[in-house]
């Protein structure tokens, strides 16, 4: 609907408490990093053991990051599509009709802190949306980290094995 605030209607109307706001972005935050963390360990424990050129390793630890940050991103989609779906927590107004794929659009933008603007949030659920910038921002961050220590690791043990 353009232009025009959207929230499903639900049979399950929620009167949200500032206490519930407050829950669900601890928990959707506790988990995107415990996605994170987890998907950087695994791989920190998978790349040095493949039989690969570093390059491969480092071009998989790419790959692996862009997914674990999908999932995250993800993650935040179905919180809002919870949050609309279980009524009062706020809406989406602008180009936005309420599907799923919408809300994963949305949060692509927000994970990115991209932006475009073509979807606002109101009332309750803009608070997720101003974590989700904060969470996409320091997991992105971390991610850069992890792959510049894992090419000096690799790069370093290549300059090594050339002397």
């Amino acid at each position: 609907m353009r232009g025009a605030g959207y929230a499903c209607a639900s049979s399950l109307q929620l009167k949200p408490t500032v206490p519930s706001i407050i829950a669900i972005n601890i928990v959707v935050v506790a988990l995107a990093v415990f996605i994170h963390y987890e998907f950087l360990y695994r791989m920190t424990t998978l790349l040095p053991r493949m039989r690969l050129a570093h390059r491969f390793r480092i071009v998989l630890g790419v790959f692996g990051s862009l997914c674990a940050h999908a999932v995250e991103v993800w993650l935040f989609a179905f919180a809002y599509y919870g949050m609309l779906a279980w009524g009062g927590f706020g809406a989406f107004e602008g180009q936005f009709d309420g599907s799923l794929l919408d809300c994963a659009y949305f949060s692509f933008t927000t994970f990115t802190t991209l932006g475009f603007g073509d979807i606002h949030p109101l009332d309750g659920i803009r608070y997720l949306t101003g974590i989700e910038s904060l969470t996409g921002l320091i997991l992105i961050t971390w991610t850069a980290s992890f792959l510049y220590l894992e090419m000096q690791r690799y790069w370093r043990s290549d300059a090594t094995v050339g002397q």
